[in-house]
């Protein structure tokens, strides 16, 4: 930095801290480019605004979102991207109806039905698709714009603006420790940039007229994807009203079980280990064949088997992220102490106390109250 630049950066700074710190006032801008910076100041903060709730509304998952972002009008021209590059929630759907019905079977009412309302969902999702794409390209990128140029351009009009004013009331203040010459110079650019900021200012407020036709194409955009979703579902509901009134015309089959056979414990000689024709009476449980044929002993579950402390099976890895927080592995048994609240236990595991989510485990044994 010059030794110019250095003082120039020395004057804004000591007339920031007495504007500050010793109460002295400076130069006051007019009612009128007050009222003008306020316009352009909520407008700035509407475009920003917009566009991210726009983008929210089109994608709330963060990923598909961040993909919707990265679509660029000036690489890729209108009606040459067919796809976004992410799946749309009616497509997964979709895809999961026609697969199960298919393999229940089309022939089965609630098997072609699902493939009908899958098929549906599958057309809704490439509506969607053209949803999102007609929206970046004729509201979100404009808009972006908008965004990148011309409030960017006031945002830096302005900071220079309060640059030159700290500057030009620092030398005003020591009038005549400080030339006069070099005064007028400061208020001659004090006063270039507040032309300038007002002219940026100006040139956002009077872009209404392309920013109410770009909400006009967000608007039209999202009329021609309710039609289309709603010729589809009107379709899709006729289809599956010709199902029900099939499945109900359709006579009921009868359920008639097949007669069971019993085991035969007749004459081994003329046994080959199958199945009699009649029902046989099991042999006589007597006293000789209780000797020869002792029952098993029945197992009694051990005392020690059982966990004696409350307790918990971790159903997944959990990796503490704030102090406190008691990590472990899936598949882990770890003693439960407390339970703090609905959400979290407080546990122990390999001499560690620490807290860890409910949702994280499978109490195996419940805290006594």
């Amino acid at each position: 930095m010059s030794v110019a630049g250095f003082k120039k950066q020395f004057f804004k700074a000591s007339q920031m801290m007495s504007e500050k710190v010793g109460g002295a006032e400076g130069t006051k801008l007019d009612e009128d480019f007050k009222e003008l910076e306020r316009k352009a100041d909520v407008t700035s903060k509407a475009v920003v605004d917009v566009i991210g709730k726009t983008s929210e509304y089109l994608q709330p998952n963060p990923a598909s979102r961040a993909k919707l972002t990265m679509l660029n009008t000036v690489s890729k021209i209108r009606g040459q991207v067919n796809s976004p590059g992410y799946p749309q929630p009616e497509g997964l759907l979709g895809e999961s109806m026609t697969k199960y019905g298919r393999d229940i079977g089309e022939d089965n009412s609630f098997g072609g039905a699902l493939v009908d309302v899958g098929e549906a969902m599958k057309r809704l999702a490439e509506v969607k698709d053209s949803l999102d794409i007609d929206v970046k390209q004729n509201f979100i990128d404009p808009l972006q714009a908008v965004a990148e140029k011309d409030i960017k351009d006031i945002q830096h009009h302005l900071k220079k603006l309060e640059g030159r004013r700290l500057d030009y009331d620092y030398k005003k203040k020591r009038q005549g420790k400080i030339p006069d010459e070099e005064i007028r110079l400061s208020l001659e650019k004090f006063h270039e940039s507040k032309d300038m900021a007002e002219s940026s200012m100006q040139n956002l407020l009077e872009t209404d007229v392309e920013q109410v036709s770009q909400l006009s194409a967000f608007v039209e955009s999202l009329l021609q994807y309710h039609r289309q979703a709603t010729e589809i579902l009107e379709e899709v509901t006729e289809r599956l009203k010709e199902r029900v009134n099939e499945a109900q015309s359709r006579p009921k089959r009868e359920f008639k079980p097949k007669p069971r056979q019993s085991f035969d414990y007749g004459d081994e000689e003329h046994s080959n280990g199958g199945y009699a024709a009649g029902p046989v009476s099991p042999p006589a449980y007597t006293p000789a064949a209780q000797a020869q044929y002792p029952p098993p002993p029945v197992k009694r579950p051990s005392v020690k088997s059982k966990p004696r402390e409350p307790s918990c099976k971790a159903l997944y890895d959990f990796v503490p992220e704030n102090d406190g927080e008691l990590g472990f592995y899936e598949g882990e048994i770890i003693t439960l102490v407390r339970q703090i609240d609905e959400n979290w236990f407080e546990g122990r595991l390999r001499g560690q106390t620490g807290y860890f989510p409910n949702n994280y485990v499978e109490v195996i044994v419940p805290i006594s109250h």
